[in-house]
């Protein structure tokens, strides 16, 4: 256990109990007041007395104070151990939306598999269904909204002795509670993205028939003590999640309120996890978080006591008052990076004013840190990066672009957008379509303003872009995206990149699919291929694998290329070299 808290056990000097009986009567009798009568109904006076005592709710009222080791199991008076083990049921799980629901579900699946459940790829085959949602836009839970109603037609064919429960998990669970459990029938249970230690207790208390939920927010849970079980275990990529919530409150977004404030696990955790992956033969690990880069580890006191204060990005600053203390992302990222020297190591979804030197430095020189960054810009206006409260001026965004250039110069940039925020004029989207031009970026997310409750703008702004002006301003901005991408792909052609194999591609048998440093997707033919550059002895190619490939063609988002030789993460700077040598001498 990571730490420890202290839980208050009930001491109290018990009083009668007629005294406890007299006072819930008189309660009722004021309760009762205004309804025009002053008698208590006979069936109540009679369950008061049969019913449990005050001493029934003191389970505790002799003992002292004590500490407890968080994890500690508590007993639920109606529900003992039995009541909340699967006995082997079947649960189906669908996942919408970000890397984070991914994760989320590979802890929601640790936990009800370690109560007796089962897992199955199969929706027709499950007595569980749970639908890790998405709440960031309308369209994400309109999705949602469709599925739930085929969940209810398949409710309504299934045999009733086999009864089939449906669960909302995640963002929309915590965002749309009541509406959830009002609007569609078909769902049985909600659990917010802090609530999946009570999954088995949740899916318990509906074989009674009952709905239940529970979406309260947290201030410290980060599932540390949880150790996720993958849902592709054969998979060479993974992900490790290192942080939850977001303290930021951009006017446009609704993570605050669906995930709470920010809370990081402890690094100690973080590693016996990245360390555990690593001998499960996993290549690539991407830490994953709302704000992955202002991670902040607290848990040990010299962390707490560090006098180091939040160091941003030039030009950039926050809400809130810079944070004081805690082992910062740089460290985490230098520690992680030393697990496995053959492990690529990535990181989503960062801020850009979390991005000190420090941690570009770290980029650079580690070998196994992908040259890779997400810069999310959202706009190049200024005056809509102030009312999305993003804290920052396009001329500095442009200045750590610049900079981050500068320090890792073969570094691939990606970013998001959102076109036809509350008050964007044509100029300013103008300035969007210029900042994109003068970037271009390798990779981008676009997306059309789409207001959500609760959030700043919800209460302060009006969404005064019509949609087909949205709709045209984000044709505008993919156009000049996939430009800039297809251009940053062309000056590719010829380079040796080293390519982590993921497996077969999706359009094609013949053909294998993986990602280079950049987290461009590359295709390759599926052949046996030299060893080692030069080679005589050769083998085929598998998920898993590095591989230096010569690229010889491309689009906005593929490249293509042809396999040289197998290669190592740390031994591929040598072999690109000799990879090069090779392809001038036969093309020569």
């Amino acid at each position: 256990m990571y730490s420890t808290c202290l839980r208050m056990n009930l001491i109290a000097s018990m009083r009668p109990y007629r005294s406890v009986q007299k006072s819930l009567q008189g309660q009722f009798r004021t309760c009762c007041a205004g309804h025009g009568s002053d008698k208590i109904p006979t069936n109540s006076s009679t369950k008061l007395k049969d019913g449990p005592s005050f001493q029934d709710f003191l389970k505790y009222s002799t003992e002292e104070l004590r500490p407890v080791e968080i994890g500690e199991e508590d007993t639920v008076p109606y529900l003992n151990e039995d009541d909340m083990w699967g006995g082997r049921r079947k649960v189906y799980f669908e996942t919408y939306g970000c890397q984070m629901n991914v994760s989320d579900t590979e802890i929601a699946w640790s936990v009800l598999k370690d109560s007796g459940y089962q897992r199955t790829e199969s929706v027709n085959d499950a007595d569980v269904i749970l639908a890790v949602t998405c709440a960031i836009r309308e369209n994400a839970e309109q999705k949602i909204w469709t599925r739930l109603q085929e969940f209810r037609a398949m409710k309504t064919r299934r045999n009733k002795s086999r009864p089939l429960k449906v669960g909302v998990l995640g963002c929309m669970a915590e965002r749309l509670k009541k509406d959830l459990l009002e609007r569609e029938k078909s769902v049985d249970l909600i659990a917010g993205p802090d609530a999946y230690r009570d999954l088995p207790r949740l899916l318990s208390v509906t074989e009674s028939g009952q709905q239940a939920a529970n979406v309260v927010l947290s201030l410290d849970e980060t599932y540390a003590d949880v150790m996720p079980v993958r849902m592709n275990a054969g998979a060479p990529t993974a992900f490790v999640s290192i942080m939850r919530g977001c303290d930021n409150m951009c006017s446009y977004c609704i993570v605050p309120f669906t995930r709470g404030r920010e809370r990081s696990r402890p690094i100690k955790s973080i590693l016996e996890e990245v360390r555990a992956l690593s001998g499960q033969g996993v290549k690539e690990v991407t830490l994953l978080g709302q704000n992955v880069n202002s991670y902040r580890d607290m848990s040990e006191q010299q962390h707490q006591l560090a006098d180091s204060l939040t160091n941003l990005s030039a030009g950039f600053g926050t809400i809130y008052r810079k944070k004081k203390g805690g082992l910062r992302f740089s460290a985490l990222l230098d520690r992680v990076a030393q697990v496995d020297p053959e492990m690529r190591i990535r990181f989503v979804s960062p801020h850009p004013k979390d991005f000190p030197d420090e941690v570009l430095q770290l980029i650079r020189d580690r070998p196994n840190i992908c040259n890779h960054l997400h810069l999310p810009a959202q706009s190049g206006s200024s005056q809509v990066l102030q009312s999305m409260r993003r804290n920052h001026t396009r001329e500095a965004y442009l200045e750590l672009v610049q900079h981050v250039k500068e320090v890792i110069p073969d570094v691939s940039l990606s970013s998001d957008f959102i076109v036809g925020f509350c008050g964007e004029t044509e100029d300013d989207h103008n300035q969007t379509l210029s900042l994109a031009r003068q970037v271009r970026y390798d990779n981008a997310y676009l997306f059309a303003y789409s207001m959500r409750k609760k959030t700043h703008a919800y209460h302060k702004l009006m969404d005064d872009v019509p949609a087909d002006v949205k709709q045209r301003r984000l044709a505008e901005l993919i156009n000049v995206c996939r430009q800039g991408m297809a251009e940053a792909n062309a000056e590719k052609i010829g380079q040796v990149h080293l390519v982590l194999v993921e497996g077969v591609s999706k359009k094609s048998a013949s053909d294998l699919a993986g990602r280079n440093d950049g987290n461009t997707k590359v295709i390759i033919p599926n052949m046996d291929i030299p060893d080692e550059v030069g080679g005589q002895k050769s083998s085929p190619m598998e998920a898993g694998n590095y591989v230096a490939v010569k690229i010889t063609s491309y689009t906005s988002q593929v490249l293509k290329g042809i396999p040289l030789a197998h290669t190592s993460l740390q031994g591929f700077p040598n072999m690109e070299l000799q990879g090069q040598r090779a392809v001038n001498s036969t093309q020569t």
